[in-house]
């Protein structure tokens, strides 16, 4: 399980960020200062720190139930009811880097800096003399492929370890879609070679097998079971989670809805590798101090010890000064 999320006072009063958080990513976390405690109603402004105080003044500590890095976005999600799930994104405003620390609320759009406008593919790279077409790695062996010519891309035939269609970033594939006629879904299926094919596409950083027709088609086959291929489907999907398997009703569909996958899969993988760089240099906030005692601990301790203290309530200040004093001796 991750350390607790920590929100602390900033011990800089000079500092328009009140607040300090301890982010639990990695083995010591990451500290920032931030101006509010929570984003409620706007995007929080957030700003390195130098590091986590040894006698930082918490002021609220939750649980982390998950905390994981995804691009460049830091995905937080807490152990509680309400205000449990938000993100703290590193991006660029004119040019200097800004973190901000936002939850669905208070943005539109839960990834970062991926957009998918109507024309062009918002993933397209660009290049300082204006947009540049996607290519579009095709499989040598790909039947009657793709053209891709209503779209802003170009194609490449070259053999592929996995997938009939991909795109790669500075040489290595980053992203592979595996097309399917429902016909050849449901014999893949059937003989076992999709299943093959599967664990090859998991081993992609990025990848998907798209079919070129509804799913409620799968229930009007012949010469098989409808329930059986329905229930195969759903059995890859929970073998092999990272590569959804899309219905995507027709051949247009498919073929755009590939286009745009392999975009934006190449921009969130440039993403990617420019932001380890980013979080690297962020500052490390050191171990997670511990949690204070509660007042149940406190009571149990003062029982044993022969302390006259009531079943509820406040505890007196000398059993808990007393409390201090035996275990930092005994620390």
């Amino acid at each position: 399980m991750p350390d607790d999320f920590l929100i602390a006072r900033n011990p800089d009063e000079e500092s328009s960020l009140p607040y300090l958080v301890r982010i639990p990513l990695g083995s010591n976390g990451i500290v920032l200062k931030v101006r509010e405690t929570w984003p409620r109603t706007t995007k929080v402004y957030c700003h390195r720190a130098d590091e986590w105080p040894v006698d930082a003044e918490v002021v609220e500590r939750v649980p982390t139930r998950t905390c994981t890095r995804r691009g460049a976005a830091i995905e937080l999600v807490l152990d509680r009811g309400r205000e449990n799930r938000s993100q703290f994104v590193l991006t660029y405003v004119r040019g200097r880097e800004a973190i901000f620390w936002q939850s669905a609320r208070t943005t539109k759009q839960a990834r970062p800096r991926v957009t998918l406008p109507t024309a062009r593919a918002g993933g397209a790279t660009r290049q300082a003399d204006g947009p540049r077409e996607l290519e579009i790695l095709v499989d040598v062996h790909e039947r009657y492929a793709w053209k891709f010519s209503g779209q802003q891309a170009t194609t490449r035939l070259t053999p592929l370890s996995a997938g009939d269609y991909a795109v790669e970033v500075d040489g290595q594939v980053v992203a592979a879609v595996e097309r399917k006629s429902l016909e050849d879904l449901s014999s893949s299926l059937l003989n076992g070679k999709l299943r093959y094919a599967l664990t090859e596409l998991s081993g992609i950083p990025r990848a998907a097998v798209v079919v070129e027709e509804r799913y409620s088609r799968v229930f009007g086959l012949k010469h098989v079971r409808p329930a059986a291929i329905a229930d195969a489907i759903a059995e890859c999907q929970a073998r092999y989670p990272s590569v959804p398997i899309i219905f995507a009703e027709t051949r247009a569909l498919a073929q755009e809805w590939t286009y745009r996958f392999l975009a934006a899969a190449a921009h969130e993988w440039r993403l990617e590798v420019g932001s380890k760089l980013r979080f690297g240099a962020l500052p490390e906030a050191g171990p997670a101090p511990a949690a204070p005692p509660t007042t149940a601990r406190v009571r149990a301790w003062a029982v044993e010890q022969g302390y006259a203290v009531s079943d509820r309530g406040r505890l007196r200040p000398e059993i808990w000064a007393a409390f201090e004093q035996a275990h930092r001796a005994s620390g």
